[in-house]
């Protein structure tokens, strides 16, 4: 298969260049003329993604190196930019920036060699005239193999300063694609871990949204964009698929019984279970998976409920701030990451859904919670009560923890069998104690050796972020454990 989707990386020589800004409002722009956006962001970053979503009507997805491999990022860009006309890929941190002591890894220069996509620097020029050549050849120059093709000049402060800007560019050979003044109307507010997201700002964002698509659009040479994306280079690879993927993971382990269960017959034989005709087990017989969402909890990536589809799930969507009970006939729950530390009264108040999700862990139902969902699943929050199925209390902190981790399975649960290794994201101001319970749910190998997380019953939860499209077989052996529990 060959890809041969036009495409663009926004990158930057650090974080706070406008990225976002040029990102958003380039899909809103390209949109606006009638061009099916595919949107992506480099990282593990969920929030860009709501935004990206907001532009172009179509689901924001990540790419990012480290947690699912450098090998699946061509991939899963081929799967979401699928019959779009053109993709837009927003980068992460300054364009040379990636996991801390691993090289180039999870860098956006690297995802952009990965796409042979052309990188489009967005200079904060706000401070400097003549120096910008020599910041930018420092750019061009760095790696061969990293296309920069144009670029953007943000926060220009006049006419003459757009002048001695493009004037000191010329030497370079990088084209100036577009130059962008400060414009309030486009800045987005932000709060302890960063933008605060679409789902929490309603029609505020919308605004936000079309006021960058509108300074995009004035500012910036949108046909040369289009040239640029259209001189990527071509894919091969055929694109990530949810029921692929499935089928050539390594079948789960048998699930471990649910309290109370007869324990598994010795003579059962051996190897794989018979296999539907699409090769996965069971998968005739779907189970309801309800996945939290709402205000509450925004940070989930598409792909999980697209592997829980393709495992044989049924899967729908409840907001804890709004539902007083679970979705009829919910076998198994996904409860992902967001800001319950903002709405703890709002959920401490829906009572009836406390008990309801209290009620199904207590049952050994598989119940997945990362993050966010560890703090609900505590006993309180900042002193107001949650769910209790932990007996741990969770509590705000001024110190952010946040980083890639490199993690193993430490205990047996509904979500992957010990032993199992993943890597995995933190991103987050709150403090569990104890942080871990006495099954823990990880043992953290990298950057530093501790465990973490709880795992009882059927639950799993804990800090841990991570991308399921690394390591399918969770999505399946979550699902298989649905219909036995």
């Amino acid at each position: 298969m060959v890809s041969s989707v036009p495409r663009l990386v926004i990158a930057a020589p650090s974080s706070g260049s406008g990225k976002t800004t040029v990102a958003t409002g380039l899909m809103a722009a390209l949109s606006a003329r009638g061009f099916a956006v595919s949107p992506h962001k480099v990282g593990p970053d969920y929030i860009d993604p709501g935004y990206h979503a907001l532009a172009t009507g179509r689901t924001g997805r990540n790419l990012d190196a480290y947690l699912c491999g450098p090998e699946l990022v061509a991939p899963l860009f081929a799967h979401g930019a699928g019959g779009c006309d053109i993709a837009v890929v927003e980068g992460v941190m300054g364009l040379y920036d990636g996991a801390a002591g691993e090289g180039e890894l999870a860098s956006t220069a690297q995802v952009a060699k990965s796409l042979r996509a052309p990188v489009v620097l967005v200079v904060d020029a706000s401070s400097q005239s003549r120096s910008v050549a020599a910041l930018v050849h420092g750019f061009v120059s760095w790696d061969p193999q990293v296309r920069v093709g144009g670029v953007i000049l943000n926060k220009v402060a006049s006419d003459r300063h757009e002048v001695l800007l493009r004037e000191a560019l010329e030497s370079v050979g990088v084209p100036v694609l577009g130059v962008l003044r400060r414009a309030a109307p486009v800045e987005t507010p932000s709060r302890h871990l960063g933008l605060v997201p679409v789902a929490e700002r309603g029609s505020a964002a919308v605004e936000a949204v079309s006021a960058m698509a509108a300074q995009v659009a004035a500012g910036c040479d949108l046909s040369a964009l289009v040239a640029l994306a259209r001189s990527a280079g071509a894919l091969t690879g055929a694109a990530w698929d949810a029921g692929e993927a499935l089928v050539s993971s390594p079948p789960p382990p048998l699930p471990f019984p649910s309290p109370g269960a007869a324990p598994p017959d010795p003579h059962r034989p051996c190897g794989p279970r018979p296999q539907t005709p699409d090769g996965l087990e069971g998968a005739g017989r779907a189970v309801r998976v309800a996945v939290a969402g709402g205000s509450a909890f925004t940070f989930s990536y598409a792909e999980h409920a697209e592997l829980l589809s393709a495992a044989g799930a049924e899967v729908v969507t409840f907001d804890p701030l709004r539902d007083e009970e679970l979705p009829e006939g919910t076998a198994g729950l996904v409860v992902g990451g967001g800001f319950p530390e903002v709405y703890a009264a709002e959920l401490s108040a829906n009572e009836a859904l406390r008990k309801a999700v209290a009620e199904l862990a207590l049952s050994g139902a598989p119940v997945a919670a990362e993050c966010a969902g560890l703090l609900y699943l505590c006993r309180e929050l900042d002193g107001l009560p949650m769910c209790g199925v932990l007996d741990a209390s969770a509590r705000m902190s001024e110190r952010l923890t946040l980083g890639y981790r490199d993690a193993v399975a430490v205990s047996d649960s509904a979500l992957a069998g010990a032993g199992t290794r993943m890597r995995g994201h933190e991103f987050h101001r709150t403090v569990v104690e104890p942080g871990a319970g006495e099954e823990p749910a990880w043992g953290m190998r990298a950057p530093e050796r501790r465990v973490e997380g709880f795992v009882q019953r059927g639950v799993h939860a804990s800090y841990l972020h991570t991308h399921w499209a690394s390591e399918p077989g969770v999505a399946r052996r979550f699902v298989e454990r649905c219909r036995t529990s």
